[in-house]
């Protein structure tokens, strides 16, 4: 009889248009984050032959803590990408944009006879949002791309940093949990 394989939560979901940036800032954000311990969802490293595509990319998106949205010239064409995004952006999580190569007043969504209105409006919005959050830039004719992904790496680990601590003391102050490390002044 076989083991059933356990499957860690991911912790970042790499949101990228495979084409402009699989072999470039994904997948050495993916190779970066594994490095230092974190388990990042890249669908070329995380989906196998089998795998329902929604199922696992909305799987990935609800349990991961950060979303990176990485963004290419042609972004804004792929209903993976808009969708990956609009659902992070709807779950609530941290996202944190990266523009490669493209301004973030160069992303439009525009209407395309495969998407509904509903779907339409559900793109803009979270694409909006993600406009709307600072981000980083890299210029690919001018930037260092190892420095970049250096750079890029430390404030996703930072955030999720700072989401841990926020996640304890939400925890601390419910008095659900107290670290094993923390000790508590005694009343005299």
């Amino acid at each position: 009889m076989l083991a059933k394989r356990l499957v860690e939560p991911c912790d970042v979901f790499l949101n990228h248009r495979s084409p402009d940036t699989k072999r470039t800032v994904a997948t050495l954000l993916y190779d970066n984050l594994r490095m230092h311990g974190y388990n990042p969802f890249l669908d070329e490293k995380n989906m196998k032959p089998g795998d329902k595509l929604f199922d696992k990319i909305n799987g990935g998106v609800v349990e991961c803590k950060i979303g990176v949205a990485v963004f290419s010239p042609r972004y804004c064409e792929s209903y993976f990408c808009l969708h990956e995004l609009a659902l992070l952006t709807a779950c609530k999580k941290k996202v944190i944009p990266i523009f490669c190569d493209v301004k973030p007043s160069q992303l439009r969504v525009v209407k395309n006879g495969n998407w509904s209105e509903e779907e339409l409006r559900r793109f803009r919005w979270a694409l909006d949002e993600a406009k709307n959050t600072v981000g980083l830039t890299f210029n690919s004719s001018k930037g260092n791309l190892s420095e970049f992904v250096t750079n890029a790496s430390e404030i996703i680990i930072e955030s999720m940093t700072e989401l841990q601590n926020e996640e304890q003391m939400k925890q601390m102050a419910a008095g659900n949990h107290f670290p094993k490390h923390m000790h508590l002044p005694i009343p005299a």
